[in-house]
C-alpha cells in the first residue's frame, strides 16, 4: 500500500511538471468500427450491452423472419448470437490470485467482455458464467444460471410472460448448442424437466417440428446425455467489467489479424490449449457454428466436424514513441531525469508463442512474441505487472529484448526505461504487444463494396485488476479476505474521470443466503461524500432448484462520476452479511485530452487478387453519429487484417 500511494504522489508531481513543458495531445480514445458484413461486423457492433442486443434482434429477425419482443424471443436471439460467436475450448487463465497460473481460489476468465473479445472460446463452465452477465443485462437481476448436470455445467435462463407465466428456469445451453421445446412447440423446457425424459427429448427425430428451427443437439446428436443429472445451481457466478477500450497514443497503431499466423502467416501467438491442429498451433474447434452462421437456423444435421472450423487472431499494438518533442507523454506514467515510465492497457490478452509443442506450453519460461523491444537505447529495463507494487529487472536494453514471460497472459503493464527522454531520443525504441482476440469481434469486410462505419468516443481506461496483486496495489482501506475493502484509483496523468465500473469476488456461502444485501460505494472527494454505485444487490433464490450450490458469487456495476472532475476514485465494497471479498477489481474510465484524426487500413483478398486500401476519419468528438467509408472489395472476399492508427 505505502509503496503504491508513494509512487503516485512522486508520478502526479512529474507529470503536472511534464504538462508544464505544453503541446496540444493528440491521440484517439476508444476508435471502433463496424461493417455491414451480415453476421460480424466488428466491435461497434456488440461493445456496448446496448449495441449487442440491437445486433442481436437485428439478426434474430432478418434469421428467424420475427422481431423478438417477447422474453423467450430475446433469450433465443442472444443464444442465436452466442452459438455464432463463441466456441468451446480451453482458454488460458490469468494469474487472478498472483499465485502462477492454474492456481488459487478459481483461475478462470469470469469477466463477460474479457472473455468475448480477448478469447472468444471458454470450457462449458467459463462461458455459461460469463454469459449469466449478458442475461442481467437483457433481463434483470438473476435472471441467468449456470447449472452443474451430467460431465456439463450447462445453462438456464429464467423467462417470464406468456406460457411461463411468474417465471420459470429453462434450458439455454449455447455450448452444447441446445433449447428444447416441450411437445406442442408452446415453451421452452427446464432442465428437471428435460431430466424425467431426457432420452427423447433430445433424440434430433423426436417431433423435430416442435423446435421451429432450432435443432436439438446442435453441435453433436449424443451430447444430450448430459441432461440425465442435474446437481448445482451457481448464481451470479460471472460478472461484466468494463467494455472494450482502446487508448492508442501518437507513434502507436494496432493491427488486428482475423486469422493465425501474423503477417507471415507462421508466427502462433496465442493464450490457450495448443491442440495443434492441421499443424497450426493453438486453440480450435471443429465443431461449432462459428465461420457458418448461415447454417445454424433450419439445420437437420448439426454443424459437423471439421477440423480448425474456428480459431483465434491476434492484436499487434506497435508503439514507437517520438522522444523529440513531447508527444511521448501521451503514453507516460511519470518520468525523470533517470527514467520514463509508460503504461499499457489493452481488452485482449496479452499472448505468447510457447517453447514447445505441449498442449500448455504457454504457462512455461522461454515463450516469445508477446512483448517485444526494438531499437537501439542503451539503458537498464524494468516491467511491472501489479501497478508498481513490485518490479522485475529485465537486463539491459538490446535490439530484440523480448519479454513475453514477464507479462503473458496479462491486459496491462508498466515499463520503465532508466534513462531520461532526451537519451532515448533518435534510438528508434519501438514496443511490441502481440495479443490473443476473437475474430469474431473484428470487422469483416463484405463481397461487392463493404460499407465501413467509424466512431471514437474520446475516452481510455486504467484498471485495478483483475488480478488480486494489480487491485491489492490500490487497497486504501480494509483488507481481503474480510467483508470490507476499498480501493483508491486515479487517472494516469489527472484526467477527469468519466464513469467507474467495479466488480467483487464473494466467498457467498453454500447455499448462498438470500437476505445478505451486498453494497458498492465511491467517492470523487476523497471519502468526505458516498455514492452509491450497486445497492442491496442480493443472490435471489427463485423456481426450481437443484441439491447443491456454487459456493461463491460476483456483484459488479457501474456509475457516471458526475460533474466533480474529479481524477481519483475511492469504491468501498461491504455487505451485512459478512461475507468475505476474495478479491474485487475497478476501473476508472477518463476522458483522453487529445482528439487526433485516425487512419483505417484494411488488407483483404478476393477474385481480384491481394488489395490494401486506407481512410482518414477525423475526430468523431462532437458529432451525434458515427463517419463512413466504402471499401471498394470484389468478389469472395476474405479479409486479411485492419489498423487503426493516430493521423
Amino acid at each position: 500500500m505505502t509503496s503504491w500511494h508513494s509512487w503516485t504522489k512522486i508520478a502526479l508531481v512529474l507529470m503536472g511538471t511534464a504538462s508544464a513543458v505544453g503541446s496540444v495531445r493528440a491521440e484517439v480514445g476508444d476508435p471502433q468500427l463496424r461493417t455491414d458484413h451480415p453476421w460480424y461486423p466488428g466491435e461497434l457492433a456488440c461493445s456496448t450491452f446496448e449495441r449487442l442486443f440491437a445486433t442481436q434482434a437485428e439478426l434474430y429477425e432478418r434469421v428467424v423472419g420475427v422481431k423478438p419482443v417477447t422474453e423467450e424471443q430475446k433469450a433465443l436471439a442472444s443464444w442465436l448470437w452466442r452459438n455464432t460467436h463463441y466456441y468451446h475450448g480451453e482458454e488460458g487463465v490469468l494469474d487472478l490470485w498472483g499465485q502462477g497460473f492454474t492456481r488459487g481460489l478459481s483461475p478462470w476468465t469470469r469477466d463477460y467482455w474479457t472473455g468475448l473479445f480477448a478469447h472468444g472460446f471458454g470450457l462449458c463452465g467459463t462461458t455459461h458464467a460469463q454469459w449469466t452477465a449478458e442475461m442481467e443485462a437483457l433481463l434483470g437481476h438473476n435472471r441467468g444460471r449456470c447449472v452443474g448436470v451430467n460431465g456439463h455445467n450447462s445453462f438456464e435462463v429464467f423467462l417470464t410472460g406468456g406460457p411461463y407465466g411468474a417465471g420459470k428456469w429453462v434450458l439455454l445451453d449455447h455450448d452444447l448448442s441446445t433449447v428444447i421445446f416441450d411437445r406442442e412447440g408452446r415453451a421452452l423446457l427446464s432442465i428437471a424437466e428435460v431430466q424425467r425424459d431426457w432420452k427423447r427429448l433430445t433424440d434430433r427425430r423426436f417431433a423435430p417440428e416442435r423446435q421451429h428451427g432450432w435443432l436439438v443437439c446442435g453441435l453433436h446428436p449424443s451430447d444430450g446425455a448430459a441432461y440425465q443429472a442435474y446437481n448445482t445451481a451457481e448464481y451470479l457466478n460471472g460478472y461484466s467489467g468494463v467494455p472494450p477500450l482502446i487508448h492508442l497514443r501518437r507513434g502507436e497503431k494496432l493491427r488486428r489479424y482475423l486469422r493465425p499466423g501474423l503477417n507471415d502467416g507462421k508466427t502462433f501467438v496465442f493464450w490457450g490449449r495448443n491442440y495443434n491442429t492441421g499443424g497450426i498451433p493453438g486453440p480450435e474447434r471443429a465443431n461449432t457454428w462459428v465461420n457458418q452462421p448461415e447454417k445454424m437456423y433450419g439445420s437437420r444435421t448439426g454443424a459437423g466436424h471439421r477440423p480448425g472450423q474456428a480459431r483465434y487472431g491476434n492484436a499487434v499494438y506497435t508503439y514507437q514513441p517520438d522522444f523529440t518533442g513531447t508527444a511521448y507523454r501521451e503514453g507516460v506514467l511519470a518520468e525523470d531525469d533517470h527514467q520514463v515510465t509508460f503504461e499499457f492497457y489493452t481488452p485482449y490478452i496479452i499472448a505468447a508463442t510457447p517453447p514447445n509443442n505441449e498442449p500448455w506450453g504457454i504457462y512455461e519460461s522461454g515463450c516469445r512474441n508477446g512483448l517485444v523491444l526494438r531499437g537501439q537505447a542503451r539503458c537498464r529495463v524494468s516491467v511491472s505487472i501489479d501497478q508498481g507494487r513490485s518490479w522485475h529487472d529485465c537486463g539491459t536494453f538490446t535490439d530484440g529484448m523480448d519479454l513475453t514471460d514477464r507479462v503473458k497472459g496479462s491486459q496491462q503493464y508498466w515499463i520503465r526505461f532508466h534513462a531520461p527522454a532526451k537519451a532515448l531520443a533518435q534510438t528508434a525504441l519501438t514496443m511490441i504487444t502481440v495479443c490473443q482476440a476473437n475474430p469474431c469481434t473484428m470487422p469483416h469486410l463484405r463481397d461487392n463494396g463493404s460499407r465501413v462505419q467509424f466512431l471514437d468516443s474520446g475516452r481510455a481506461v486504467v484498471s485495478a485488476g483483475p488480478n488480486l496483486p494489480q487491485a491489492e496495489a490500490h487497497r486504501s482501506a480494509g483488507k481481503f479476505g474480510t467483508p470490507n475493502v476499498t480501493l483508491e484509483v486515479a487517472t494516469p496523468r489527472k484526467e477527469t474521470a468519466l464513469v467507474v465500473y467495479a466488480a467483487a469476488h464473494v466467498l457467498s456461502g453454500n447455499p448462498p443466503r438470500a437476505e445478505v444485501k451486498y453494497q458498492i460505494d465511491f467517492s470523487t472527494d476523497a471519502g468526505k461524500n458516498w455514492q452509491s454505485l450497486v445497492k442491496d444487490w442480493t443472490i435471489s433464490r427463485r423456481g426450481d432448484e437443484p441439491p447443491d450450490f456454487f459456493s461463491q458469487s460476483l456483484c459488479w456495476g457501474k456509475a457516471n462520476c458526475g460533474d466533480s472532475a474529479a481524477s481519483v476514485v475511492r469504491v468501498r465494497f461491504h455487505n451485512n452479511g459478512g461475507k468475505n471479498y476474495a478479491r474485487a477489481e475497478v476501473h476508472l474510465v477518463y476522458r483522453t485530452r487529445g482528439d487526433d484524426a485516425t487512419k483505417v487500413t484494411f488488407a483483404w483478398t478476393d477474385d481480384e487478387g491481394a488489395h490494401c486500401a486506407a481512410h482518414r476519419f477525423a475526430s468523431c468528438r462532437g458529432r451525434t453519429g458515427p463517419l463512413t467509408w466504402t471499401v471498394p472489395t470484389g468478389r469472395y472476399v476474405q479479409t486479411r487484417w485492419v489498423e487503426l492508427e493516430p493521423d
